[in-house]
């Protein structure tokens, strides 16, 4: 089961380069008036796999000529920290007073809010436009951001500019549902990047 998992996996990761360079996800055409945000959703466990498949696909997308950024939601919430001199104390305080009460103590600082427009601060800080922005790294940032939070707040912020989140879990079209293995409710309207066999975008 996991070797037919791997690989379907990896057909997926095939038509990455080719359904990020279709008209359908830089124009957005034929989405209607719905926002371009996607989701490409993978089982957590090939987190490794699908790093090493997005390294090599900015550097595809970087020889192509497309103007993109691509954020590691982690490493922006790092920046965060650092900017508001909160990153050592944020190390000192979590061996104090442990992960969960240290979790509810940076909701504020955090906020899906803060976060997004951190993101789009810096995704047009040196350009006007963009022809999409690559989001990664939610797995190590999750709980502190949550994906369907952050896409619903990047929506006030990124414009018409399409987005693909890498997310590692489960992603039903409705549903997302981190990891895989935690019940969730929370519904996002996106589109599926690349969809299963059988499931429609």
């Amino acid at each position: 089961m996991s070797q037919n998992t791997e690989k379907a996996l990896q057909r997926r990761l095939d038509l990455m380069l080719e359904r990020i360079e279709s008209p359908k996800f830089l124009n957005n055409d034929g989405l209607g008036n719905e926002i371009g945000f996607w989701v490409f959703d993978y089982p957590a466990k090939f987190e490794l796999t699908v790093r090493d498949y997005l390294a090599s696909l900015i550097t595809k997308l970087d020889k192509h000529g497309h103007q993109f950024q691509h954020f590691n939601i982690f490493q922006c919430l790092i920046e965060i920290l650092e900017s508001r001199n909160l990153l050592d104390r944020t190390f000192i305080r979590e061996q104090q007073i442990g992960t969960e009460i240290l979790r509810k103590n940076l909701a504020a600082p955090l906020n899906q809010k803060k976060v997004a427009n951190f993101i789009a601060d810096k995704a047009f800080n040196q350009q006007a436009s963009l022809d999409f922005v690559i989001l990664s790294g939610l797995g190590n940032a999750w709980p502190l951001v949550r994906g369907h939070e952050l896409l619903s707040a990047l929506q006030d912020v990124m414009g018409s500019t399409p987005l693909v989140l890498f997310y590692p879990g489960e992603y039903s079209g409705r549903d997302l549902h981190p990891f895989g293995m935690i019940d969730s409710k929370n519904y996002y309207r996106a589109f599926k990047l690349v969809p299963e066999k059988g499931e429609n975008s």
